[in-house]
């Protein structure tokens, strides 16, 4: 069950200031996409892991359409996957997409 918990935070990875999304949770840097394991239910914040959730593809959900960041957890490995909100970094999800392609995958 999604909680909404949008709140600004500085970035872990880049150190940018990161604004409240105000539509729903924010729970990703719009600049390099870099996250931290926070959740365990959308926006709960209730991870005790808070690892480094670093981007590594982009995809369409198959349930919703949505396009989705898929991250990996660089402290436990787990695989997590975040809508990309409308003001995140464009040049920074194709960088991403273009990686993924070029090195066959993660």
């Amino acid at each position: 069950m999604f909680v909404k918990n949008d709140e600004s935070f500085i970035c872990n990875n880049c150190g940018l200031k990161v604004e409240k999304l105000e539509y729903t949770s924010r729970d990703h840097c719009n600049s390099c996409l870099y996250s931290i394991h926070v959740d365990i239910t959308p926006g709960d914040r209730l991870n005790e892991c808070k690892g480094i959730l670093k981007p590594f593809n982009v995809e369409i959900s198959n349930k919703t359409k949505a396009e989705v960041v898929i991250y990996k957890c660089l402290k436990c490995g787990e695989i997590i996957r975040n809508k990309i909100a409308t003001d995140d970094n464009k040049d920074e999800i194709y960088k991403i997409v273009k990686k993924y392609a070029n090195n066959g995958g993660m």
